[in-house]
């Protein structure tokens, strides 16, 4: 009964968030900060799955002009943790197929994120650079999955150069978001379902690094990353 009750209240909140949202979005073209308002409305649903987020953010990171955020990609209730911790001034960077959810693909589209075409890499690379060029003529950061896509309780997935790319063309600081592991933590048919932990980490400086440098960089923020995921689910199993 309470899995049935949760889905149809996620499928009118669906609706409800999708609906306004696109208006909200009309209305406020010229605004910044449009996935970042949505982000406040989508960080409180996960009250309605039994599930408590706690959001951190670094002292260094609060006031971050620009950057370029990852973070890591676990299944589809990122979309209600990560949003505890999202940055004004922000968008996202996703894959093409997003436009084709039904409701959350035109809500995406309608909000200013970014869709490129991950499976064909000489575009992906092109798009990137466009990213690029619309940070430093908008003042945008971005946020993307440097995994590339959910990994389903299948541990950290390889990352891709993509974000780290985006970073020092761009000239802008990496900025590490980390969730607590929540692969199979959600029941529907359970009250409560514990709690996750969101973390923005201190920023990483990209200054004076080259394209020769993305590996490097890219390895230092996974390992951050990683340390960063284990610290926060030992926490938590205390």
């Amino acid at each position: 009964m309470l899995f049935l009750i949760r889905i149809t209240l996620l499928l009118l909140l669906i609706i409800g968030v999708t609906l306004l949202g696109i208006i909200f979005c009309l209305l406020t073209l010229r605004s910044k900060n449009r996935v970042y308002h949505l982000g406040r409305v989508l960080a409180q649903v996960g009250t309605l799955f039994g599930l408590s987020v706690e959001g951190r953010v670094a002292s260094q990171s609060q006031h971050s002009p620009q950057a370029v955020y990852v973070a890591n990609h676990q299944n589809n209730f990122d979309l209600f943790t990560l949003a505890a911790v999202m940055p004004k001034g922000v968008v996202t960077v996703g894959k093409s197929s997003l436009r084709w959810i039904p409701f959350f693909g035109a809500l995406y589209w309608a909000s200013g994120n970014i869709l490129i075409n991950r499976d064909n890499r000489k575009q992906a690379i092109a798009t990137i650079d466009q990213v690029v060029a619309s940070m430093k003529r908008t003042g945008l950061s971005i946020l993307m999955f440097p995994e590339g896509t959910r990994s389903r309780g299948r541990g950290w997935l390889p990352f891709k150069r993509g974000a780290f790319h985006a970073a020092i063309q761009a000239g802008v600081p990496v900025i590490p978001i980390v969730c607590s592991s929540t692969h199979q933590q959600v029941n529907l048919n359970r009250w409560s379902n514990g709690k996750a932990i969101v973390e923005m980490l201190a920023p990483i400086d990209t200054a004076d690094l080259h394209e020769a440098d993305i590996i490097a960089l890219m390895e230092k923020c996974e390992q951050q990353m990683h340390d960063a995921q284990q610290r926060l689910d030992q926490e938590l199993a205390r």
